[in-house]
């Protein structure tokens, strides 16, 4: 008996060290082990950021001429907020995103009891899915409302939102943002990128009101992506395809070709759209095109020249709407993406064609800009 217990104890003794040397020999080993050269962890720490953008301006509109309220013939001038962003963005972890970004603008309904209030609305609200691990970076899903594929890569072109909205929201055929689903993918070795998605096709400042969806497609290639100068040249397709009604189409066809330059930035683009209100009704086809440069310094100035020009109605030719801007502007020195820019500019407008007939509408503002 005393045997047997004194054998197992001895067993249990001589397996307790040879544990213990094990354990002695290994972990060292394993407090050794370090990740492969070059590799760097994601960075999971949720982070918030807050930043605002202003849109101000002095603006006088010198046609057509208005009557004050003692029938005075004057030229009408203001100072106006054209808009301001507060962009609150961050991440829940590398892979996970968001931005909310109310919108602060005047009310302007007829009829609303804040007519000429300056209100708060949501512009931007929206969860992002980084897909770097997956795919090429900079590739994503997103849910929300969020900004519109082709806006979303103009913007980036035209810097001149401040003074303006670029050509196919000036002239009332989409918005900037909606609510839905998108995905982009990046193509390698900075070829480009496709952008898609499904919206609910009313613009982010309207429901929903019927069944009907938006399906909209950008696709941009870069052609000459390794050229030290002409890799700046892009072009890019882009399709909104959308109903107000059942079998009653509302059709966006954008191409534009886009150049980027230390010193120009310049774009191209043709429209086509089809709007058919009613299945009973006629659709009716539009074309347009637009056209924009703008030269630059290395000292902070720049020019600005645009012209759109739109057939509303390929059956009335006559029917022709045109506009001409032309400016100049300081964009001051800053670092990162902060930016801020002052901009002299004349824009005029002209209505052909029309009945009842349009006056001519000409005005002359300073614009500023501040984004951060």
């Amino acid at each position: 008996m005393f045997s047997s217990q004194f054998s197992l104890r001895r067993l249990l003794g001589i397996a307790g060290m040879a544990g213990a040397a094990a354990f002695a020999v290994v972990a060292p080993c394993a407090a050794q082990v370090t990740p492969a050269a070059g590799y760097t962890p994601p960075d999971d720490t949720p982070a918030i950021k807050v930043g605002v953008t202003i849109f101000a301006d002095y603006t006088i509109n010198q046609k057509p001429k208005i009557k004050d309220a003692d029938g005075n013939e004057v030229t009408l001038n203001a100072f106006q907020i054209g808009r301001s962003y507060i962009n609150v963005t961050g991440n829940i972890s590398h892979s996970i995103a968001f931005r909310v970004t109310p919108d602060i603008t005047r009310e302007t309904g007829v009829g609303s009891s804040l007519n000429g209030s300056y209100t708060f609305r949501l512009k931007y609200a929206y969860a992002q899915w980084n897909l770097d691990d997956y795919m090429a970076r900079g590739s994503f899903a997103r849910f929300g409302m969020q900004q519109n594929p082709y806006f979303d890569f103009f913007e980036n072109v035209y810097r001149y939102r401040f003074q303006g909205t670029i050509y196919n929201e000036r002239e009332g055929y989409q918005s900037s943002a909606d609510v839905g689903a998108a995905f982009r993918y990046n193509l390698p070795q900075n070829y480009g990128d496709i952008q898609t998605g499904f919206f609910n096709g009313e613009n982010y400042n309207k429901p929903e009101v019927n069944d009907q969806k938006s399906f909209m497609f950008r696709g941009t290639l870069r052609p000459l992506h390794v050229h030290p100068v002409l890799r700046g040249f892009r072009l890019t397709g882009f399709i909104n395809k959308d109903a107000y009604v059942k079998n009653a189409d509302r059709t966006r066809a954008l191409f534009a070709a886009t150049f980027e330059h230390p010193y120009v930035n310049a774009a191209f683009e043709y429209l086509a759209t089809k709007d058919q209100t009613s299945a009973t009704k006629t659709a009716v086809n539009g074309r347009g095109w637009s056209v924009f440069v703008t030269p630059k310094t290395a000292r902070g100035w720049e020019g600005l020249l645009r012209f759109d020009h739109t057939v509303p109605n390929k059956s009335v030719k006559s029917q022709v709407r045109e506009r001409t801007i032309a400016g100049v502007a300081y964009w001051f020195p800053h670092q990162g993406n902060v930016s801020s820019a002052l901009l002299f500019d004349v824009d005029n407008a002209t209505f052909d064609g029309f009945s009842p007939a349009q006056p001519t509408q000409r005005r002359i503002a300073v614009h500023a800009l501040v984004n951060f």
